[in-house]
C-alpha cells in the first residue's frame, strides 16, 4: 500500500467517524473528528471553529431541516491526496426518520493529518 493509499484510508475512516458521531448526536465524539481550527463555508457564511465546544446541541434541531433524523454519504471521491492531506468531492443526504429526503448537498471536505491525528480541516457545502 502506498503512502497516499494509507492517507486515503485514514481520511475516509475520519469521514466515517464524522458521520457516525454526527448521527449519534454525540458532540464530543464528533468534535474528535476535527483538526482545529477548522473552517466551514455554507449559507454564504464562513465559520471558524477554533476549539472543541464551539458546536451546540441545538444544531441538531435548529438548522438541519424539518424532522432531521440522520445523514448519509452519497459520494466521497478523492480529488487530491498526499501523505498528510486528502481532498474529497462529496455529496450527502439529510433524511427524516421515515427515510424521506430533506435535501442532498454537494460539498468539498479537506481532511488533514496533524500530529498523527486525521481530522476535518475544511468543509465547503451548499447545505443550509
Amino acid at each position: 500500500m502506498t503512502a497516499h493509499e494509507k492517507s486515503i484510508e485514514a481520511a475516509m475512516k475520519c469521514l466515517d467517524d464524522f458521520m457516525a458521531a454526527f448521527n449519534a448526536r454525540d458532540l464530543a465524539a464528533w468534535e474528535k473528528t476535527f483538526n482545529f481550527p477548522s473552517l466551514r463555508l455554507a449559507s454564504h457564511q464562513m465559520a471558524i471553529i477554533d476549539k472543541p465546544g464551539w458546536h451546540k446541541p441545538t444544531m441538531f434541531t435548529a438548522s438541519l431541516g424539518d424532522g432531521w433524523h440522520h445523514s448519509g454519504w452519497d459520494r466521497r471521491d478523492v480529488i487530491h491526496a498526499g501523505v498528510d492531506k486528502v481532498h474529497f468531492d462529496t455529496c450527502f443526504t439529510r433524511y427524516r426518520a421515515d427515510g424521506s429526503v430533506i435535501g442532498r448537498y454537494d460539498s468539498i471536505y479537506v481532511v488533514t493529518n496533524e500530529n498523527g491525528h486525521w481530522g476535518v480541516k475544511l468543509r465547503s457545502s451548499f447545505a443550509p
